[in-house]
């Protein structure tokens, strides 16, 4: 009987992250969790997973601005499963302003959560990996990795770097087996997305009902929202031996947005 995949997930205590968890822990994975949020709702989702598909799930709160509870973290993940076999970098903030008016301090949390932070999770992992001739490194990037809007200077920089760093742990990889892809949703109904509608509906001056249709759908072709659902089903196959010749990749989710 093939052993479980373990797995560390950033950013899962809701949203993206935590589809994605769900997935892999339907799918007979460990899961390691990580967020803020809620102790006693965190603590619901965790012994839910674990209860439900018979798997390890853990959860860990380490802050994604330090590195030194990052490695803690992943040290964690690899004491309570032995080996960590797949990552998914997925942890994220956002703020919409124009440039002139982008506080620093915001600027450079953004930068140091949803860039940065994948570089300390990798390289505490992409080794062992490497060692045991497997692994799996998922960056969860955006359309905004690929293509530029207005008014998220910091999200889009730290989303491109995202695609960049994938490409580098892709050829680092490569003779390894160890296989690095980004995925790049559009927009998915998510906490995140909904906490900058207000923002965005302030910076540009319209309803929120008008951000959602011409802002957010308006970019993707098919008038709807991304579903977690089919970004962990995505997550899940790039673990599988049918995508072990996919790496180095940017991955579209986005209902045709950057076929524009």
């Amino acid at each position: 009987m093939t052993a479980p995949l373990n797995a560390v997930v950033t950013g899962s205590t809701s949203g993206i992250g935590l589809g994605i968890a769900t997935a892999f822990a339907e799918n007979g994975m460990n899961v390691m969790l990580n967020g803020f949020g809620d102790a006693d709702e965190i603590e619901g989702i965790r012994a839910g997973l674990e209860q439900q598909h018979s798997v390890k799930v853990r959860y860990s709160g380490a802050d994604m601005t330090k590195p030194e509870e990052i490695r803690a973290m992943m040290a964690q993940a690899e004491d309570a499963f032995g080996q960590v076999d797949v990552l998914v970098n997925n942890a994220g903030i956002q703020h919409v302003v124009k440039i002139e008016d982008f506080p620093e301090e915001k600027f450079d949390a953004i930068i140091a959560i949803n860039m940065v932070s994948a570089f300390h999770t990798t390289k505490a992992v992409i080794g062992g990996m490497k060692d045991r001739g497997f692994g799996r490194l998922i960056n969860i990037a955006s359309a905004h990795g690929l293509v530029a809007s207005p008014f998220k200077s910091a999200y889009v920089m730290a989303k491109h770097g995202i695609v960049g760093f994938t490409k580098v742990a892709a050829m680092e990889g490569a003779e390894f087996g160890v296989t690095a892809n980004a995925i790049c949703p559009g927009y998915v109904k998510t906490p995140l997305v909904e906490n900058q509608i207000a923002d965005t509906a302030k910076e540009r001056g319209i309803t929120e009902e008008e951000v959602v249709r011409d802002v957010m759908l308006g970019e993707q072709p098919t008038k709807e929202f991304v579903t977690v659902e089919q970004l962990g089903a995505l997550a899940v196959f790039l673990c599988s031996e049918a995508a072990a010749s996919i790496t180095g990749t940017a991955l579209p989710v986005d209902g045709g947005w950057v076929a524009h």
